[in-house]
């Protein structure tokens, strides 16, 4: 079985490892974005994806657009009986679609949250299930056929790094059944009319403010470690848990003092607090914080 492979993060790396692991697969061509600079120095860093697949001598390609004649021309070139598309970044063209089935990995159950953020908006949303849907792909994004739904729960306190690690594991052994059993599985469009979608997470998004302890609670489970969730004053609450969700109070008023924490209170519940980061500053337990800003109860923390 001869496969071309299209993904770019480390949720895609994973699937890749899978495939290359498995008899009978066989990885012919690697499509991943180009290269890009990161961090403050603007260093060049390769794709993981790119990284795995020159550590099994498979070809690489980074197109800066997919759909650009030349691009398709060469990829039409390359002979393959699937091509598995996971977190790529980018839409393909009809002419790649109608090459080989093209298989995506995509991290919810479809028809909800389409876009590039479903596990983010999994936590935001306190859902108690997810899962990865394996489509087949069409020209929309996210909107083809589905093949196989593989679900898993999801508890009140996940954070969205171990989120990401179980449903990685889930896709790639998704990935695995779905291209040695193909042939068994009866393609089922999706219904548009419950589709729901989800945008690409910006720094922006990692404002807070103590309005409803359960949103907030949630955006630090789905916002740890980036963007991180912080104040309008520019305070990163790096460390935090839901109290409780249904007490009426002053948002940001300090609530307790507690010898490893403190209770601010939200418009609606309250959260726990035990290490925050001021604007250019380290990390620092939140009792010396308020230490050194002179707060107490009834205070509020700003």
């Amino acid at each position: 079985m001869k496969i071309i492979f299209m993904g770019t993060p480390d949720y895609a790396e994973q699937i890749l490892q899978k495939i290359i692991d498995t008899d009978g697969m066989e990885v012919v061509a690697v499509y991943t974005q180009p290269d890009k600079p990161v961090g403050r120095k603007k260093i060049m860093t390769q794709p993981v994806v790119k990284t795995l697949a020159q550590k099994h001598d498979i070809a690489v390609y980074q197109p800066n657009r997919l759909r650009d004649a030349d691009t398709v021309e060469e990829l039409l070139k390359i002979e393959c009986d699937y091509i598995v598309v996971a977190a790529y970044g980018q839409i393909l063209p009809l002419e790649i679609l109608q090459h080989a089935p093209c298989i995506n990995l995509h991290a919810s159950i479809l028809p909800a949250y389409r876009g590039a953020s479903p596990i983010q908006q999994t936590l935001l949303n306190g859902d108690k299930k997810t899962g990865v849907t394996a489509m087949l792909m069409d020209v929309g994004l996210d909107t083809g056929d589905i093949l196989k739904i593989q679900e898993i729960d999801v508890s009140d306190d996940e954070m969205v790094e171990t989120l990401f690690e179980r449903l990685t594991t889930t896709a790639s052994e998704l990935t695995i059944d779905v291209l040695e059993n193909f042939n068994s599985y009866t393609p089922i469009k999706q219904d548009d009319s419950l589709s729901t979608h989800c945008v690409k997470i910006t720094k922006q998004d990692g404002e807070v403010s103590f309005t409803n302890a359960t949103e907030l609670y949630n955006k630090y489970r789905a916002f740890t470690p980036w963007p991180g969730i912080y104040l309008e004053s520019g305070l990163k609450l790096k460390s935090i848990k839901l109290e409780e969700k249904d007490s009426v109070n002053e948002g940001g008023k300090i609530i307790s003092i507690d010898k490893d924490s403190i209770v601010v209170g939200c418009e609606k519940g309250s959260v726990r607090i035990f290490k925050v980061q001021p604007a250019s500053k380290k990390e620092m337990d939140v009792l010396s914080y308020i230490n050194g800003k002179r707060l107490s109860c009834e205070d509020t923390l700003s």
